[in-house]
């Protein structure tokens, strides 16, 4: 399993999730803005069908998704919003990707990159990883209610490309134009999800010791606190015998 997915579970059991729930609705919000400004009808708007979905995975309001949608589509006003994607380096030579919607270009740069370079990282030209990265869907179930021959029998079926185990998260890869209609058929076979999003997923992964593998989990969650942050990806594949220091 990748090292996101594992970041992802240490979240879950300290509680972080919950805690952040606020921030996450207000980065769901911007995307689904976004995406509604090439349309209001998410039959005809792959992007805002996913972004959509993305949301309700995060059980938020139905008011709140239509307002954001009515935003994007011109119906209410709205900013304007930039999407922005810096590239560069975490401890270790790992590669990190920091994709971003802003409505002040100047403002995100300068947080990105004093975030990243005071914790030991550094700004990369544009390429200089993200050829590394493939984008997928990944929708996570929680083993301990759903067997992997459950999820992997009905997530094949309806298209997904992978099932994998770990650390107790069944995790199902998909194409990233496949997402929204694996995530739609998998609810309706009665699998509640933990998590779903399209995600940039590395090709090959670097295995750090725990000491530095901290300092890259430091930096990506400082910079998922960023207001104008709205995904992280590394390609850090966290140890068998990771602790988390605290």
């Amino acid at each position: 399993m990748s090292g996101h997915s594992k970041w992802a579970t240490i979240k879950h059991k300290k509680g972080i999730a919950d805690a952040k729930r606020g921030q996450k609705f207000t980065k769901l919000i911007k995307e689904i803005t976004v995406a509604a400004k090439d349309g209001a009808d998410p039959d005809s708007n792959a992007r805002l069908r996913t972004a959509i979905l993305k949301a309700k995975a995060e059980n938020m309001p139905k008011d709140n998704i239509d307002r954001a949608i009515k935003k994007g589509s011109g119906e209410l006003a709205n900013s304007t919003f930039y999407e922005l994607t810096y590239e560069g380096y975490a401890p270790g030579g790992v590669a990190i990707i920091i994709d971003t919607l802003t409505d002040n270009k100047n403002r995100t740069a300068a947080d990105v990159r004093s975030t990243l370079t005071k914790l030991g990282g550094s700004l990369g030209a544009t390429g200089c990883v993200s050829y590394m990265f493939q984008t997928k869907g990944v929708i996570t179930y929680d083993a301990s209610k759903y067997t992997e021959d459950q999820v992997l029998e009905a997530a094949l079926e309806n298209g997904a490309d992978d099932v994998s185990t770990e650390d107790g998260v069944i995790e199902v890869t998909t194409s990233s134009a496949d997402f929204a209609q694996v995530l739609e058929a998998m609810q309706k076979a009665g699998f509640e999800q933990d998590s779903a999003d399209v995600q940039r997923v590395a090709d090959q992964t670097v295995t750090l010791d725990n000491e530095k593998a901290n300092k890259v989990l430091k930096i990506v969650s400082r910079l998922e606190d960023l207001d104008d942050v709205q995904q992280v990806s590394t390609n850090l594949e966290l140890p068998e015998d990771f602790q988390e220091e605290e």
